[in-house]
């Protein structure tokens, strides 16, 4: 019996492994077009529609968010204000800063450390935790924060939010730049 616990942790773990491996990576997008420029795509005014869905795929939130983006240089602001579906709102304001060969870092209130991304072809990826307040407490949880560029004003977003590896739903947006911003 023990053996066979063993045999199905260690093939249960090498599933896990091998999934892991061969998850994207934003390189994957290098030869997709549109190119996105974070700079310029993030510049101006931009309204976005979102949902969060929970594990089991289920609409828990709807949300709309206004975003304000600017930069000076290498030194973006990202202002984001949103309003849920049951009335609440909520502002993150987004610190980015623009590395070298597609890389970026970004910091807001809310963020634990520092948020790590790039871009690369359409694409955006970035990795950070949230602390997010739930039932009156905050826990920290992750996301795997993708960006896929479709034209010059539309941009999709799927991030993935999980807590000690346990997959606990999606955030789906679509952002719209506002002509002549």
């Amino acid at each position: 019996m023990q053996r066979r616990t063993l045999l199905t942790a260690l093939a249960g773990g090498t599933a896990m492994a091998l999934a892991a491996c061969s998850s994207p990576q934003v390189t994957d997008y290098a030869d997709q077009k549109p190119a996105l420029n974070l700079r310029d795509y993030f510049n101006g005014t931009l309204d976005a529609y979102g949902i969060f869905t929970d594990r089991s795929g289920a609409v828990v939130k709807r949300f709309t968010v206004v975003m304000e983006c600017r930069w000076q240089g290498n030194e973006g602001v990202l202002d984001e204000a949103f309003t849920y579906s049951d009335g609440t709102t909520q502002r993150r304001v987004w610190r980015l800063t623009a590395l070298e060969n597609g890389r970026f870092v970004g910091r807001a209130d809310d963020v634990v450390g520092q948020a790590q991304g790039r871009q690369s072809g359409n694409a955006f990826q970035w990795g950070y935790t949230l602390a997010l307040p739930v039932d009156g407490r905050v826990i920290e949880v992750q996301f795997d924060d993708w960006m896929f560029l479709m034209d010059e004003r539309v941009m999709l977003n799927r991030a993935a939010m999980s807590k000690w590896g346990v997959h606990l739903g999606e955030v789906t947006l679509s952002f719209i730049k506002r002509k002549n911003t």
